[in-house]
C-alpha cells in the first residue's frame, strides 16, 4: 500500500474551558470572604473596575447591579450593560465563551426574578459625614499575642541575659494552646548550656500567666493550674495521672485509685472542669471569620416564605465607562487601546458572572425552602430527606451546579443560621410503609431521648431501636450507635455511671 500525503476536513465538537468559564465556575463555590478577596484582586488588576462607595467622582462608574427591566432606586429604567462593544454578544465572541456554557440548563439571563434580585442587590460600606468609608480596625491596636505576653513577663522576672535568652527560646517553642513543643536535648546542644539551667528557667516560666503555659502535655497543664490554686494534693495527683479513666467515666476505679469517697471525687471532677486545657488559646486572634448569610428567609403575610438575597453579601461592583472613554481617547498606540479593550471586556464578564451567581443562589435556595417548608414551620423533627439530584431536577439545572452553589453558603431563617448543605440529609425507610424519614431528624430524636433519661432508666442502643421502630422509623442498631458516636454521646454504660454519680451527689 503506497503512502501519500493528503488533506482531510473533519468537523468535531469539544468543550473548551477558557479562563473566563473557569472563573464563572469558581465564583459559584466562593464563600463571601473568598468572593470579597477575589473582587479586591480584580479591582487592583483592572483599572476599569471599582466599588461603589457612594462618592460622586469626576469619573463615575456604572453600577453592575440591576438587570434590564429592573427599577432603580429612583424609579427609572436601568441598563445592565452599557458599553461600546455591542453588549454581551461581542464579549462572548471575544472570549469564545458565554455564560450559557456555564449554566447550560439555565440559559435565561433575564428571568422573572430580576426585579426581586435588583431590590436585594444594593449594598455598600457605611459612609461617614465626610463621604469616606470608616473602618474601626484601621485605628484600633493589634491584639497582643501569646509570645508578646510572655516576653513582657520575661523582662520582669528574669535578670540574667543568659536566662532571658533561654526563656525566649522556650517561648518561641510554644504552640497556640500554650504547650511547649521542644526537646531539651536539642535546646541544650543548640545553646551550649547545662540542662539544669534550662530546667531552672523553665520552672520560672511556668509561674507566668496564664496558668498552665509551658506544660508539655495535658496532665502537666492541669497540674500547674491546680498547684497555682494550692489544690494539687496526692488524691488530685492520682486523678490527673489517670485521665484515661476519667474519659471513660470509670468512677469506681477512680475512687479506689484516689482513695476518696464518691462525694469528694465529684468535687474533684468539678475542679477539673473549671480548669483551662488550652491556656494559650485566649491569645489566638486569627483564623476566625464572621459568617455572613447569603440568603435571608422570612415569613410572608400570606403564610408562605420570602426568599431574598442578603444585601451585605452582594458586592456592588462598577464598570467605569466614563473613565474608559476618557482614557481610550488619549491612547497613544494600538497596544494601549487593546489593553483597555481587554480590561473592559473582562470587567463586563465579571459583572455578568456575579449577576448569574446571585440568580443561581436565589433559585437553588428557593427550591430548598419549598422542599423543607415543614422544617421552617415545625422544626427539625419535620426535616425531609433531600439530595442534590432532587433539587437539580426541580429547577432544571445540573447536579454539579447545585453542589457548587450549596457549598459554604449560609441561609438565615427564623430558626437560625444554617449552611445550605444542612438541608440535604440521607433517607431512612419507614417501618410502616409511610414516607421516609430524614437522618438529621432521627439524630435529633435520639438526642432528645437520651437527654430525657434518668439514672434508673438508661436507654441502650437496642432500646432506642425499639422505640424508633414503634414510631415508624426503620433503623438498625449499628446506625443508632453511629449517630450516637457522631454526636459525642457516650455509651449506655458510661451514661449510667455518670448519672448515678450525679444523682448520689444531689441527695
Amino acid at each position: 500500500m503506497a503512502l501519500a500525503a493528503k488533506l482531510q476536513l473533519r468537523q468535531a465538537q469539544s468543550l473548551v474551558m477558557t479562563p473566563q468559564l473557569m472563573q464563572s465556575i469558581r465564583l459559584l463555590q466562593f464563600t463571601h470572604a473568598e468572593l470579597e478577596r477575589f473582587i479586591d484582586e480584580e479591582i487592583e488588576r483592572n483599572p476599569l473596575l471599582e466599588r461603589d462607595g457612594g462618592q460622586d467622582d469626576a469619573f463615575h462608574g456604572e453600577e453592575a447591579a440591576p438587570p434590564d427591566g429592573a427599577k432603580s432606586e429612583t424609579g427609572e429604567e436601568g441598563e445592565w450593560f452599557r458599553d461600546d462593544l455591542d453588549g454581551a454578544a461581542k464579549v462572548a465572541s471575544q472570549f469564545d465563551s458565554s455564560l450559557e456554557n456555564v449554566f447550560p440548563d439555565d440559559p435565561g439571563i433575564r428571568e422573572a426574578i430580576a426585579p426581586q434580585l435588583a431590590a436585594n442587590w444594593k449594598s455598600g460600606n457605611p459612609v461617614v459625614e465626610g463621604g469616606e468609608g470608616f473602618d474601626l480596625e484601621d485605628v484600633t491596636a493589634a491584639a497582643a499575642t501569646l509570645r508578646d505576653h510572655v516576653a513582657e513577663q520575661i523582662s520582669f522576672c528574669l535578670h540574667q541575659p543568659g536566662d532571658r535568652m533561654i526563656a525566649v527560646e522556650l517561648a518561641d517553642a510554644l504552640d497556640e494552646s500554650g504547650y511547649l513543643q521542644i526537646e531539651f536535648d536539642e535546646l541544650t546542644n543548640r545553646l551550649s548550656v547545662e540542662r539544669a539551667r534550662i530546667t531552672a528557667v523553665l520552672k520560672t516560666c511556668r509561674t507566668f500567666d496564664p496558668p498552665g503555659i509551658f506544660a508539655r502535655d495535658l496532665s502537666e497543664c492541669l497540674a500547674l493550674q491546680l498547684a497555682r490554686k494550692d489544690r494539687f494534693d496526692p488524691a488530685m495527683a492520682a486523678l490527673i495521672a489517670n485521665l484515661d479513666l476519667l474519659a471513660r467515666r470509670d468512677f469506681q476505679a477512680l475512687k479506689k485509685i484516689c482513695g476518696v469517697a464518691e462525694d469528694d471525687l465529684l468535687d474533684m471532677l468539678a475542679e477539673i472542669k473549671a480548669l483551662d486545657p488550652k491556656p494559650g488559646a485566649a491569645f489566638v486572634t486569627s483564623g476566625m471569620e464572621t459568617i455572613v448569610p447569603d440568603v435571608v428567609v422570612q415569613p410572608a403575610p400570606d403564610g408562605t416564605w420570602t426568599v431574598e438575597l442578603n444585601p451585605a453579601s452582594l458586592p456592588r461592583v462598577l464598570v467605569n465607562q466614563t473613565y474608559f472613554a476618557h482614557v481610550s481617547g488619549h491612547a497613544r498606540d494600538a497596544g494601549e487601546r487593546q489593553f483597555l479593550s481587554d480590561c473592559l471586556q473582562s470587567a463586563n464578564w465579571l459583572t455578568r458572572s456575579l449577576d448569574q451567581r446571585a440568580r443561581t443562589i436565589l433559585k437553588v435556595t428557593s427550591e430548598i425552602v419549598r422542599q423543607q417548608d415543614a422544617f421552617l414551620t415545625s422544626g427539625v423533627e419535620h426535616l425531609r430527606p433531600l439530595n442534590l439530584r432532587m433539587v437539580a431536577d426541580a429547577i432544571q439545572m445540573h447536579e454539579s451546579t447545585v453542589s457548587r452553589v450549596t457549598a459554604n453558603k449560609y441561609v438565615q431563617t427564623p430558626r437560625g443560621l444554617f449552611e445550605l448543605r444542612y438541608f440535604f440529609t440521607a433517607s431512612l425507610g419507614s417501618a410502616m410503609g409511610g414516607e421516609a424519614h430524614s437522618a438529621e431528624a432521627v439524630r435529633h430524636r435520639i438526642r432528645q431521648m437520651i437527654e430525657e433519661e434518668t439514672a434508673a432508666e438508661i436507654l441502650s442502643d437496642d432500646a432506642i431501636v425499639d422505640i424508633l421502630r414503634k414510631t415508624g422509623i426503620d433503623i438498625a442498631r449499628r446506625t443508632v450507635a453511629k449517630y450516637r458516636e457522631g454526636m459525642s454521646i457516650p455509651s449506655s454504660v458510661q451514661r449510667r455511671r455518670e448519672k448515678r454519680a450525679l444523682a448520689t451527689a444531689g441527695r
